[in-house]
């Protein structure tokens, strides 16, 4: 399926490492202005920024903290001045810090909520309040099947990603008679630095547990994205797209 998203403006929060980078990447060269956002990692935004060079007259890298709302406003204040109303918004940005919860520091459970769920609580304020005025708007929140199934020694990150789906049905129904579409994309396991922390012996056992019997890759995920971000999905709102290889 092609794509064609020239004229139109994206934002993609976490959008310089990952998926979100896949997303981004995928995005320029569909023809959209990206607004691609990092919180710590200078580094990987700059090697981003440098790779893609031959569309640094769309690109353009932002870096704030999803969880201060204060810095998502001016963030959004300064998109709008700037570059007018964004089109697309897609939220990629999430952390995990795991601990079965009898063993859970309170600073680990709230780093995780505020980060994956208060801070998309504050990126789809900003962004419907944008993209009520032109009548038009694609919001797609990178969520997690963990929020579903769960996982020992995740309940602060499979909270937080169950909230971010009932925060998503809720806003789809709030926003859909402006022509504002609100959905879930839910990979499974993506072989980024997200999950490069497990063992290889829990890396097999995740796999064994998958029908396609293998992990995904960044490009799996950003298909169904772009998907959900073009005109073309226009009927499709409140859903969660799961892209776990059968998980």
């Amino acid at each position: 399926m092609e794509f064609n998203f020239k004229g139109q403006t994206a934002i993609v929060v976490g959008g310089t490492r990952g998926i979100g980078r896949a997303v981004s990447s995928a995005l320029l060269k569909a023809g959209a202005k990206v607004l691609a956002t990092y919180q710590n990692n200078q580094e990987e935004a700059q090697k981003f920024e440098t790779s893609n060079a031959t569309h640094s007259d769309r690109l353009f890298i932002y870096k704030f903290d999803v969880t201060h709302y204060d810095q998502v406003e001016a963030f959004y204040k300064k998109v709008e001045n700037e570059h007018g109303t964004p089109q697309i918004v897609v939220v990629s940005s999430g952390i995990r810090s795991d601990s079965i919860v009898g063993m859970m520091k309170t600073e680990d459970w709230n780093n995780v909520i505020d980060t994956n769920l208060t801070g998309t609580f504050n990126l789809c304020k900003l962004s419907v309040q944008c993209m009520m005025r032109e009548k038009y708007g694609r919001i797609i929140i990178l969520t997690s099947p963990i929020g579903k199934i769960g996982f020992a020694g995740q309940a602060n990150y499979a909270a937080s990603k169950a909230g971010q789906v009932a925060l998503v049905k809720s806003l789809s129904k709030e926003v859909a008679s402006r022509k504002i579409t609100v959905n879930c994309v839910s990979p499974g396991f993506i072989d980024t630095d997200f999950i490069s922390d497990l063992t290889e012996e829990q890396k097999e056992a995740y796999k064994n547990q998958i029908p396609l019997k293998r992990f995904g890759s960044v490009e799996d995920v950003a298909t169904p994205v772009l998907f959900l971000a073009s005109k073309e999905s226009s009927y499709i709102t409140g859903s969660v797209l799961e892209v776990t290889g059968g998980l």
